[in-house]
Formats: structure tokens, sequence, C-alpha cells
């Protein structure tokens, strides 16, 4: 094909700034609050976990925060990513839609991930840290700060949920590769962990589970930081880098997309693609629509409820005000771990309450087949959780083919799916089947909300 399809940015293109939406925000993103006293967290709450480079970057609303040089010489291993036209996917679909996705698999680790963990890392190290502990689902966020974590020297423990522990043996592989400790939680070795194998030996773990061990380790050590891959804003800052690159590489293409799609667990991916283009609109700029694709079995944006609730299932977090399901939900064990999260990052969570995205839920199936149909015009085998984003591409050209619209399509293709093969093979073997939850689950979860006076 003679027509250009791949946008490619020199290194000196590497952003300098994070872009942080909560400065063009109609509305302020209510507070975090203490759980115990009700009130807004303050940096001293927070510094147990986290160091205070990060914590400052999580309350900030400042619309540009500067990226450290020793990171962005890092990024340089694979940064800036490519953008993609999708012709041959177009060809496929017979849509008169322009489809576009940046590929984020390009990373040493195969993911967007990365793009959090290696300043995650830096600020750490900076701070004198030494060891980090996480939590991680289908291992793309354990994989990346492991990798981080052998660059600036700190040791990193790994509490992989259970079910994606056992469905990803590779991914558990390369953590360890990289030279992380990596545990199936629950585990034996947290009080917490202990206590959900008390009440069922076989559980098949959840993020909030995982969160509750790692963060209860790194309260236990001053050496010990916690760090998270999606959720909290300093999180989401981070992945801005992705929406970034892409403005500048569909203005290569002579395109602005109208659909930005964008897979949704914890909501960092998502925020990465299209928290630019939200900021340039709520500026004045174009407002394409920006559709948030998650899985029909975790749906925390389609039927979960705004609310404060904890981010882990031990309540040894702070409140937050986000669509969930419930801090004490499991999700069945579908194959997409990374999005087997019971609640939304609060600024995604707070963008779908002013009406700036809007949601969607698919079930793992149809995200598969989606993925395969991809796999087969673009060259790519995406992430389970990729698939997702895949999926609602799809459904979105193939509206524009009904209504005869030329539209641009924009997707982040957040990573590969290299080490997800036996999903594929389950797929193609016909042993893949849609899980549902339980909606008695769901409801008791949903009935165990905290309860928080309304602000005076």
């Amino acid at each position: 094909m003679s027509e250009q399809t791949k946008y490619l940015l020199d290194e000196s293109r590497i952003p300098k700034h994070w872009y942080n939406i909560q400065a063009d925000l109609p509305k302020a993103l209510p507070p975090v609050l203490h759980p115990g006293t009700m009130q807004p967290v303050g940096p001293d709450d927070l510094a147990p976990l986290f160091p205070m480079a990060l914590i400052m970057q999580e309350v900030s609303t400042e619309r540009e925060i500067e990226i450290p040089e020793p990171v962005r010489e890092v990024f340089r291993l694979w940064r800036p990513s490519p953008l993609f036209r999708a012709h041959r996917l177009e060809k496929a679909l017979g849509t008169p839609a322009k489809i576009f996705y940046k590929y984020e698999g390009v990373s040493p680790a195969g993911s967007h991930k990365p793009n959090t963990a290696i300043p995650q890392a830096f600020y750490n190290k900076e701070a004198g840290v030494k060891r980090l502990s996480t939590e991680t689902g289908a291992g793309q966020w354990g994989s990346s700060l492991a990798f981080a974590g052998t660059l600036f020297g700190l040791d990193v423990t790994v509490f992989q949920v259970r079910v994606s522990y056992d469905q990803k043996p590779y991914r558990r592989a390369l953590m360890e590769t990289y030279g992380a400790r990596c545990l199936p939680s629950p585990s034996t070795e947290t009080a917490f962990g202990r206590s959900v194998l008390a009440k069922d030996p076989k559980h098949p773990g959840s993020l909030g589970i995982a969160i509750s061990e790692a963060v209860e380790i790194a309260a236990q050590r001053e050496d010990t930081k916690y760090a998270l891959g999606s959720v909290l804003n300093h999180v989401l800052l981070h992945q801005t880098i992705v929406g970034q690159e892409a403005m500048e590489q569909m203005a290569m293409a002579d395109a602005y997309p109208d659909v930005i799609v964008g897979c949704t667990g914890g909501g960092s991916n998502f925020a990465g693609i299209a928290f630019p283009f939200i900021g340039a609109g709520l500026r004045g700029g174009a407002k394409p629509r920006i559709v948030a694709v998650e899985p029909a079995a975790c749906p925390s944006l389609t039927r979960g409820r705004y609310a404060y609730d904890f981010g882990d299932t031990g309540h040894m977090t702070p409140l937050a005000k986000m669509h969930t399901l419930g801090s004490v939900f499991t999700p069945p064990g579908f194959h997409a771990g990374g999005l087997r999260y019971h609640g939304m990052a609060p600024l995604v969570s707070h963008l779908k309450e002013l009406g700036l995205i809007e949601a969607t839920a698919y079930h793992q199936t149809e995200c598969f087949a989606a993925g395969v149909t991809f796999a087969r015009a673009e060259g790519i085998v995406p992430a389970p959780e990729a698939n997702h984003a895949v999926k609602g591409a799809i459904e979105e050209a193939l509206r524009c083919k009904r209504e005869g619209k030329a539209e641009t399509i924009l997707f982040n293709l957040c990573g590969h799916g290299h080490f997800d093969m036996q999903a594929y093979m389950d797929y193609s073997a016909g042993k893949l089947t849609d899980q549902k939850y339980d909606e008695s689950e769901l409801a008791m979860a949903l009935a165990g909300l905290p309860s928080v006076p309304e602000p005076a």
C-alpha cells in the first residue's frame, strides 16, 4: 500500500511536561477523605506510602508538570511510540471511517505501564527509598515496575491476583527476569491475605485484595513505599504523554479525531490518550466524543455507583469518590485481568459525571473476536485488555458505515498480547466463555459502601 500508514516523531519530540487536566476542569475534583475523620487527607497522611514529589503531583492543579530529564532519558528506549492508520482494518470492515491507533506495545514491558513506572521509580529513588511493593492483575503493571526497579536499583515485590498468576505464567516469568519477587494474592505473607485465605483457601483474588497486601507491606517498613499502576491522579498524569504525542502525530496525518476510544479498568491508559484532547476541548478547541470501554463482567462505569469508597478490599486506603462496584466485590476470573478492578479512577469518574465522556461495556468473547479481526488485518495481536478498545473502535467504525459518515476514530492500543496466547488458544478452541458476576454479591457490596456525610 503506497499511502503512508505509520507516523513517527523524533526523540526530541518526547514531551517535556505532563498535562494535568485538573487545571482545566469546570468543577473541581471531590477531595480524598480520611476514613477516620472524614476530612480531606493532607500530604502527611499519604507520606507513609508515597514520596513527597508524587504526593505533590497527586494534589497539583498546575496545567504542566515538568518531566525530569533522567526519566525522559529512559523514555528514549521506546518513545515516542508510533501512530498507525489502520487502512487494512478499514478495508476489512468496509467503513468510510478513518481509524488511527496509538501503539504502546513497543515499550520493553510491552504496554503503556512503563510511562508511570519509570517516574515512580525515579522519584522513590530520589527520596532514598530502597524497596517498592505493588499489586498487578494481568502482569502488565507488575512487569513494568519490575523493569523500572531494576533500572533504578530498587527491590520490587509484586502481589499478583491469583487467577492471573495461574493464567499468565509468562508475565510472572518476565517480572522475575527483571528481578522482582512475584507472589500470588491472596498470600500467606500478609495478615490481610491470611484472613482472606482463612475464609476461602481457593479465593481467585482481586486487585482490591492485592492492593491491600501491597499497602500492608509498605506501611510496615520505613525503607519501603507503595506504587500503584492506575487510578491515582499522578498515575494518570504520567500517561498523558501518550495523548500529547498522538496530537502531534494526528497533525502529521492532517487529521483530528471525531471519536476517541480507550479501554478502562482503573483508567490510566484511557486517561493517557483522552485527557490531552479533552483538555484542548475545555480550552475552546474541538470536542471529540470520548468513549470508555470496560468489561461487562466488571462494569464500574456502567453499573457502579458514584460514591466514596475504599480503593482496596482491606480498607487500608483513604476514601475516594469514584464509580465503584463496592470494595469487597470480587469480579469473575475473565482473561483481561488488568480490568478486574472494583472502582474507576476518580478523575475518569468525575469526567463521566460532568458528561465529558461516555461509557460502554462488552463481554470477553466479542472482544477477543475483535482482537482476532484486528490481528488479521493489522498484524498486531492485542492484549486482552486492549481488545476492549479494539472492539469499541470497530463498533464506532461500523456505526459510521451504517450512517455513511467518514468520521476519524482514534484509539489506544495499550499493549501486545504475546504473553496472553493461552487466552487466544482458549478462544480459538471455543473454551473461552463470557463470565457473569453475581448480582446478589454486587448488591451486597454496594450496600456496604461507607457512609460519608454530605458536605455542608
